[in-house]
């Protein structure tokens, strides 16, 4: 009998010899919209294993408008986005707060978390999906401490903060992990397979800020996110753009089972020697270069790069990458059938 998709995913995550690649395909609304067709065919020949459990939480009353279309969005936590282009996520123009010193000011919105009947109802309500699908189930959240910060501060004040952290600082950090570990724990009552969390951490060739002030103040509420996690028995996905390998080997160590970052910006010999066999490399496919190129032998060269250095028959290597803003079907369709010819060969 075949294994389920949920059986492949966890088979790949332990290195226990998956019988096929789990698949992973992203897409923003921007591909959706304008490549209906090309997409829907992607999707029901080459299916995700890895879905998002439903969204359970309650009603906010910040929130305005919507993330993916021109105009302005506000978050739950009340974050203002400007968007200029139809299907893409927009940014922070004007920072909710202007001076550190205001840092209570700022409350986190726990009142989207589920609590009493209401908790008992929503755990019910994602026991049952996970119980009804075969495929590998995250938990629909996705902490994000370093940009949460950038948002609420602006990223010019951010580095500034950062760079010599004082008391508002390090409060206000303290203030939005402290709603996280919240929201995880919650989650930690449901039958999810998962969690992620996210924080582009790297330029196009280096880390954001210097490595040590990384491992003094992010580290320690990633360990948290991956202890409360691997409590409950469940893995832990993370995604940064970027060029981060300073930092591969303490994700590892922080207990991160899946790590999705930008492959193509770094060395790809260097994350072979270090990372290979000790954490799966949840994509991606060069979304800079490739994904947009009018030749689909492109993207099969991209693959071939990628296995030559990561594949593994044991496991360790998730196919996936994202349809966004220029993105070409005709390369996606190129790059799952070059890891189907990879995975037939080997």
């Amino acid at each position: 009998m075949p294994a389920s998709p949920r059986e492949i995913v966890k088979a790949c995550l332990e290195f226990n010899h998956p019988e096929r690649l789990p698949r992973d395909l992203w897409l923003l609304p921007w591909a959706q919209w304008h490549y209906p067709a090309e997409v829907a065919d992607l999707q029901e020949q080459y299916p995700n294993d890895i879905i998002d459990a439903p969204k359970v939480y309650q009603p906010s009353s910040r929130m305005q408008g919507d993330e993916y279309r021109q105009g302005s969005f506000t978050d739950e936590w009340g974050c203002v986005f400007t968007n200029i282009q139809d299907g893409l996520i927009g940014e922070v123009r004007t920072p909710m707060l202007a001076d550190i010193a205001d840092w209570r000011s700022i409350q986190p919105p726990y009142e989207l978390l589920p609590v009493g009947q209401a908790a008992a109802r929503a755990v019910q309500t994602v026991d049952r999906f996970c119980e009804q699908t075969d495929r590998f189930v995250l938990a629909a959240m996705c902490p994000r401490p370093w940009e949460r910060y950038q948002f609420i501060r602006g990223s010019e004040n951010t580095y500034l903060d950062i760079m010599e952290p004082e008391n508002g600082c390090l409060d206000l950090l303290r203030r939005i992990h402290e709603f996280y570990l919240r929201e995880i724990e919650f989650w930690m009552q449901t039958r999810v397979d998962g969690i992620r969390f996210m924080d582009d951490w790297g330029s196009q060739n280096q880390l954001l800020i210097p490595p040590r002030l990384w491992r003094e103040l992010f580290q320690p509420l990633y360990q948290d996110y991956c202890d409360l996690a691997k409590a409950h028995g469940k893995k832990v996905f993370m995604h940064s753009d970027g060029h981060i390998q300073e930092i591969y080997p303490d994700l590892i160590r922080t207990g991160v089972d899946a790590i999705n970052s930008q492959l193509f910006c770094m060395d790809l010999d260097y994350l072979q020697r270090t990372a290979a066999g000790r954490i799966t490399f949840w994509g991606e496919i060069d979304r800079q270069h490739v994904l947009p190129s009018t030749d689909p032998e492109v993207g099969r060269e991209a693959v071939r790069r990628l296995a030559s250095h990561l594949y593994d028959p044991s496991g360790g290597l998730i196919v996936q990458f994202e349809l966004g803003a220029g993105a070409n079907p005709a390369v996606a369709r190129a790059i799952f059938a070059e890891w189907d010819r990879i995975q037939s060969e080997l």
